[in-house]
């Protein structure tokens, strides 16, 4: 073998094991496992009735249970309580909070200064699983119901396999188109939307076979896996920088300005220690700091009555059509375009708030006032329904149940910093407890049209945005007097 042979060889390794190593790879390594982590979770009346089979199936096979009996006592093959099923429901609906916190926590600290329109992306491509797994499942299995709990249970083991070292905390540097990029991302993720919109409304209205359904599957698939070709462009870009001769790179190095010194962060403080000396904001609270915070309360209260009220909207849609007299096929509707209107709210705010706030200095806070506003909106259009009202507040439910989401997740990496982020934005979903309480208590709409309006009065004029506006201003201040010293 020649030289040439074995540099060119040499050199595609080094480019593969930059690729899977690179921090856009890891990103749509990201996109796959948020796509699939909820898929499981996502279910609405119908699909309930697919999960019947695998009750039919634990009924019929009893071997397991025939070998336990001459082993055990007949206690021990009782069949369960109430308590222990909601413990078993529980614990594997728990299991999506691990791949979601390596994902979406991993992907903020690699691109920390577009944190908004990362945490818009990510959790966008949650808002469109259970519409790709539909898909998926159509395609492999057709109408074999009993087959699903199977796809659930190798595929998503497999994706989490195969990734499970690309995901990972990298040393944070700045790239040149960084933004662009993300909006190209963002152009595939609605491009994805726009045509799972188009399947699911087709797939109601017509019958389709089983190649219908595979080539709907593959049309699926070649959107989700364009984000791919992006990630080896950027990678083979970044592969080449790293080729470059030293002494270019010096060159490059020495013409630019000098970097400004990062601004020293406060001192580690003990979890169970100094809680009343907060740093300042934006800095690395500890866990105890940050959940005894006046800043946590609102944004807890805020959460709680919002969030936890879109949430439960959404959970039973179907039920609520059902209710007001709208045939079955409807209803089934309306559940598919709550998933694709959370997509699009989960997506567009992470960039259309850091355009605000870059532009006009309006906080996020105050943009998620307006999404708890306009969630309240659609409660009100199903609490005092009109003709086709449904349809109207499927559509603002889902895309300010996505809105919330996302602005959620942004205002508290922002507000505590990210060294305990993966703790903090999880105690920040807890707001969304209002839907079991009005599982437990069954609420109806009477009690939840006017949660979502008191939950954004609180947001707007509570501590949080009074402060931000101050911030703001103070931030102006110094950059015109920094601005007036370098004239002089």
């Amino acid at each position: 073998m020649d030289t040439h042979t074995t540099g060119t060889s040499c050199g595609l390794c080094s480019f593969v094991i930059q690729t899977l190593r690179g921090q856009w790879f890891m990103m749509f390594a990201s996109f796959l496992i948020m796509t699939d982590i909820k898929a499981t979770l996502g279910y609405d009346q119908s699909t309930l009735n697919l999960l019947s089979t695998c009750k039919d199936l634990g009924a019929n096979v009893g071997v397991l249970s025939g070998l336990l009996a001459e082993v055990t006592p007949a206690w021990f093959i009782s069949k369960p309580k109430v308590w222990q099923m909601c413990l078993y429901i529980c614990v594997g609906a728990n299991s999506q909070n691990f791949a979601n916190t390596g994902a979406l926590v991993t992907c903020v600290k690699n691109f920390p200064e577009n944190r908004g329109i990362m945490l818009g992306l990510i959790k966008g491509y949650v808002g469109l699983s259970g519409a790709v797994f539909t898909q998926l499942y159509l395609a492999i299995y057709g109408d074999d119901t009993k087959s699903l709990i199977l796809l659930i249970g190798w595929l998503l083991a497999l994706i989490s396999m195969v990734f499970v070292y690309t995901i990972r905390t990298m040393k944070v540097s700045s790239h040149p188109n960084e933004l662009k990029v993300f909006y190209e991302y963002l152009y595939k993720s609605i491009a994805l939307a726009l045509c799972l919109m188009g399947l699911t409304i087709a797939q109601k209205q017509v019958t389709f076979s089983h190649y219908g359904y595979v080539g709907s599957c593959v049309a699926v698939c070649v959107l989700i896996f364009l984000p791919l070709v992006i990630a080896i462009r950027e990678e083979l870009a970044t592969w080449r920088q790293k080729r470059k001769p030293v002494d270019a790179l010096n060159r490059i190095t020495v013409d630019g300005p000098p970097l400004p010194e990062s601004k020293p962060t406060s001192q580690d403080i003990s979890c169970c220690g100094k809680i009343c000396k907060k740093p300042t904001r934006g800095e690395d609270y500890s866990i105890l700091q940050a959940l005894l915070s006046l800043d946590m309360l609102i944004i807890f209260v805020a959460t709680f009555c919002g969030l936890g009220c879109s949430l439960t909207a959404v959970d039973n849609l179907g039920q609520i059509g059902e209710s007001l007299g709208y045939p079955q096929h409807t209803t089934s509707t309306f559940v598919s375009l709550v998933s694709i209107w959370n997509h699009f709210g989960r997506v567009f705010p992470g960039f259309v708030s850091e355009i605000i706030l870059l532009r006009w200095k309006v906080p996020r806070p105050l943009i998620m006032t307006l999404s708890l506003v306009l969630s309240g909106v659609g409660d009100l259009l199903i609490a005092f329904p009109i003709p086709s009202s449904v349809y109207i507040a499927s559509l603002i439910i889902g895309f300010s149940y996505g809105t919330q989401l996302t602005l959620l997740f942004t205002i508290i990496s922002e507000l505590f910093g990210l060294k305990y982020y993966s703790i903090l934005f999880n105690c920040g979903q807890l707001g969304a407890l209002l839907d079991l309480i009005s599982m437990v208590k069954e609420l109806t709409c009477m009690g939840k049209e006017c949660a979502n309006f008191f939950g954004a009065l609180v947001l707007f004029g509570g501590y949080i945005y009074k402060r931000f506006k101050e911030e703001v201003a103070a931030n102006e201040k110094e950059l015109g007097v920094h601005v007036a010293t370098e004239q002089q």
